[in-house]
């Protein structure tokens, strides 16, 4: 691996903070762990690569960069550093950066001129930050003026595409290891609007739900395998009997139907239980309400049947004493 160099002051003007290592070619400059609360003001201006990880940054303020510029700043890392909140022209004086990698952090508050500072910002990463549905519609404002060629939002337990999250012109989206179980028809022709036609989507670790409702996804994923470079390795995670099934070699008529139409599984089984179970109590109090109401009849009914069978029994008992005497018995065999 590259020798970590302290790099002189005459040689980066600024120095490398001592809480940093510096590596003169190319520039980088890594600062692990140091708990820092803001980016570090002395840092080489020649610097390319910026990576600060394991500090308590918490909210990265407005030209938190601006009081020495980076002109040269093409890579920025904000990894694991308890980030919350991004204010409004965070990134001021790094106009040629093109990465920011903000992973990992509890992010909570992003304003809308967040990124301003830095137009020239081409890839987004925002793994496993929490992605709250208002924190999604505040990040959509963020990127509006961006021209974003690669957004990575793995790790969020997205259960649906982030369609306000895809500016024109995206060119790669990572939605790996989300909570994804299927892309609906409305998502899938949102892909092929014309602005998102050359998009490219990785869609591995998610639970696809192998029903009926997959069917249109599975027809786009075989018309447009390309697009989806793991696209082979795509398995389902249910129901039962397709689990670990690859997609690519399903069928749509094997694909059965355990949900209502654009609802989640399991919901139409519920229901129709629910209605069955309340047919069987109102016939219940149906005959409940027949039986109090005629409790006389019943109880005359139920009397004369005792009545009825007592004198059925008597009978028989009679006959089986006449049949059981022996004096009769002799009397009627002596002729």
């Amino acid at each position: 691996g590259l020798a970590l160099l302290a790099v002189p002051p005459t040689i980066a003007p600024g120095g490398c903070p001592s809480a940093c290592y510096c590596v003169a070619t190319p520039e980088l400059v890594q600062c692990r762990y140091e708990k820092l609360e803001e980016p570090p003001k002395e840092l080489p201006v020649t610097v390319h690569n910026l990576s600060i990880a394991g500090s308590n940054l918490s909210i990265l303020h407005g030209a938190a960069f601006a009081s020495q510029p980076l002109p040269e700043l093409r890579l920025l890392r904000l990894r694991h550093d308890n980030i919350q909140v991004i204010e409004d022209m965070a990134l001021q004086g790094l106009p040629a950066l093109r990465t920011l990698d903000l992973s990992h952090n509890p992010l909570g508050s992003v304003a809308a001129g967040a990124f301003a500072g830095a137009p020239s910002l081409r890839t987004l990463q925002l793994n496993q930050v929490s992605l709250a549905a208002s924190l999604e519609e505040q990040l959509a404002l963020a990127l509006h003026n961006l021209s974003l060629r690669r957004l990575e939002l793995t790790g969020n337990s997205l259960r649906a595409l982030p369609v306000t999250l895809l500016p024109t012109g995206l060119e790669e989206l990572d939605l790996r290891n989300n909570s994804l179980q299927r892309l609906t028809p409305a998502e899938l022709q949102i892909l092929d609007a014309p602005g998102l036609r050359g998009l490219r989507l990785n869609l591995g670790a998610n639970p696809l739900s192998c029903d009926c409702a997959l069917r249109p996804f599975l027809a786009w994923l075989r018309a447009a395998t390309a697009r989806v470079p793991d696209a082979r390795g795509l398995r389902c995670a249910g129901p039962p009997p397709l689990r670990g099934a690859t997609i690519l070699r399903l069928r749509p008529e094997g694909l059965v139907c355990t949900s209502s139409e654009g609802g989640e599984p399991g919901q139409l089984e519920t229901a129709s239980y629910v209605f069955f179970g309340i047919v069987l109590a109102l016939i219940g109090i149906v005959f409940l309400m027949v039986l109090y109401l005629n409790r006389r009849g019943i109880k005359r009914w139920l009397h004369n049947l005792r009545e009825a069978c007592r004198d059925q029994m008597e009978g028989y008992h009679y006959r089986y004493e006449q049949d059981a005497d022996p004096q009769r018995t002799s009397s009627m065999d002596t002729p």
